[in-house]
């Protein structure tokens, strides 16, 4: 392995230390993360062959919902496969692919936040706007939206890194996390950081911020049509509905929003890396199940397509 480099010599490797603070641990931890790692894979790729494959489900919805599933499964493997070496054995990475690393989880994830805006509205348009949808969330929109999510947040996070690409690390080479972090790396940075930091604090501010604003607005008017509901059960029903979609959509803003927005809310570490597991694990693991688990159009296409590859056996 490279040797820590000081003084004027540039650091060419990192080491993720990721969760050294609990070595008994770290058993318990790879085999959790991985039952977890390997439940996403398989719950966001079922979401895409079963959306793909029936015809009913080919709707705006679930043409974001698929684009859900192929940003947590992508964003998901930038990330755990290396968290979970590192609990095996030392994980190293070179600079070069460190700044990969965070250019595409960075990214996705800000894809992620655009995303879930754009679904929320969508619901809100279903709801609120039902005889004026099939107009207002035409195909060449959707189509337009989800191009539009998926390039923004590649061209937001690519600004960052190339501002990253002109510091220098000259040691110590050990980052104290179990991923390529913005933070992290800023510690061991040895030139000066202030305009990447600027840059970065602004650009969180204003791509977290904002789209959170348009999901809480969405959904307040989604409860006020929802609270003119005459039936007792649906309007039950709608609000467990959003209530659920607001939790899981809460969780993955507000930790970005803390670690991003407002570091110094969390005093340790370790706290940091946890919070930080809220939005690479957690979320992952129940986005899927959050907006599939009351629709009965999924269940349907769900059990033809496993009664389909059961006969074909």
């Amino acid at each position: 392995m490279e040797s820590v480099s000081t003084g004027n010599q540039t650091v060419t490797e990192f080491v993720l230390l990721g969760f050294h603070e609990v070595p008994g641990l770290h058993l318990l931890l790879f085999s959790v993360l991985t039952i977890i790692y390997v439940s996403i894979i398989i719950g966001n790729m079922l979401i895409v062959v079963v959306v793909v494959s029936s015809q009913r489900l080919h709707t705006p919805m679930y043409f974001f919902l698929v684009n859900l599933s192929f940003i947590e499964i992508l964003y998901t493997s930038t990330v755990v496969p290396k968290m979970l070496e590192g609990f095996l054995q030392e994980s190293a990475v070179s600079v070069a692919g460190c700044l990969f690393q965070f250019f595409v989880f960075g990214s996705l994830a800000t894809d992620e936040c655009f995303l879930l805006a754009v679904m929320a509205y969508d619901r809100y348009l279903a709801i609120c706007h039902p005889l004026r949808y099939p107009l207002l969330m035409g195909p060449r929109w959707c189509l337009g939206l989800v191009l539009t999510v998926w390039l923004s947040g590649f061209m937001v996070d690519g600004l960052v890194v190339a501002l990253m690409t002109q510091l220098r690390f000259c040691g110590p080479n050990q980052i104290d996390h179990f991923y390529c972090d913005f933070s992290p790396l800023m510690v061991l940075a040895c030139s000066d950081t202030g305009v990447v930091q600027v840059t970065t604090f602004v650009l969180s501010v204003v791509f977290l911020t904002v789209p959170f604003g348009l999901v809480l607005i969405s959904y307040a008017q989604i409860v006020v049509i929802v609270l003119r509901v005459p039936s007792g059960a649906r309007r039950a029903k709608a609000f467990s509905t959003c209530s659920s979609h607001l939790a899981v959509v809460s969780t993955f803003y507000g930790t970005l929003m803390v670690l991003y927005i407002a570091p110094s809310a969390v005093h340790s570490q370790l706290l940091s890396k946890v919070v930080a597991l809220l939005y690479t694990v957690v979320t992952p693991i129940f986005n899927p199940v959050i907006y599939t688990l009351r629709n009965q159009e999924v269940h349907q296409a769900l059990s033809r397509f496993l009664y389909c590859k059961t006969t074909e056996m």
